[in-house]
């Protein structure tokens, strides 16, 4: 598969059983900003530490019946925030709806979320091609929505050493990926020095619904 660039708003299926719906959350991104404000106020972005004792480059945040953490004792989910001992923020229903939607626009009539991981990338941040396998359920598809600054997604295949294509995602890009793709490996690249969107400045915030408990 070609690294595709896209211009103008369209569907394109990345790989098998994996879609990106350019634009499909535009609409709705002011809207979902603000709604990020009000998560972090009560569960404040942080750059979690690896099992390996390393930083994060990206800050992370979430909301729902739990989020994802990591620490020295490794990748989890937990139902409370661990900064604060309280629970994550609930869910906004708009952002549940919206994950719900792109699920089916790309063939995931049933996917129904308990869990979304907010991240934070400032210039330079970046995150290295893994595979999301805390979840429970592996039949449930994971959503991306991405807002801010554009950057370059990189989708591998099931193998950590598969060459991953390179998609720019810009403001209200969704990605849905579940079925064969859905545990393959995947990333962003840094985000550029020059990056940058009128209502976000030099910041880009991914959030990815997943159906983890």
């Amino acid at each position: 598969m070609q690294d595709l660039f896209a211009e103008d708003n369209a569907n394109f299926e990345i790989a098998p059983g994996a879609w990106l719906l350019k634009g499909y959350a535009a609409a709705q991104a002011s809207d979902l900003l603000v709604l990020i404000e009000q998560i972090a106020e009560q569960s404040p972005f942080r750059q979690h530490m690896t099992p390996g004792g390393h930083r994060m480059s990206s800050a992370q945040t979430g909301c729902g019946a739990a989020s994802w953490v990591s620490d020295r004792r490794g990748y989890r989910y937990d139902r409370l925030d661990p900064e604060t001992g309280q629970p994550w923020p609930a869910m906004p229903q708009a952002c549940a709806e919206l994950a719900c939607t792109a699920a089916q626009a790309a063939g995931y009539p049933d996917f129904i979320p308990d869990v979304c991981l907010l991240n934070q990338y400032t210039t330079g941040s970046r995150m290295g091609l893994h595979q999301d396998k805390d979840e429970q359920d592996f039949s449930a598809p994971i959503v991306s929505v991405s807002l801010g600054a554009e950057m370059t997604f990189l989708f591998g295949g099931p193998l950590r050493n598969d060459k991953p294509s390179r998609w720019k995602l810009e403001h209200g890009d969704v990605v849905v990926w579940g079925g064969p793709s859905r545990l393959n490996f995947h990333g962003v690249a840094p985000l550029g020095k020059r990056a940058s969107h009128p209502l976000t400045g030099a910041v880009r915030y991914n959030l990815t619904f997943r159906q983890a408990l």
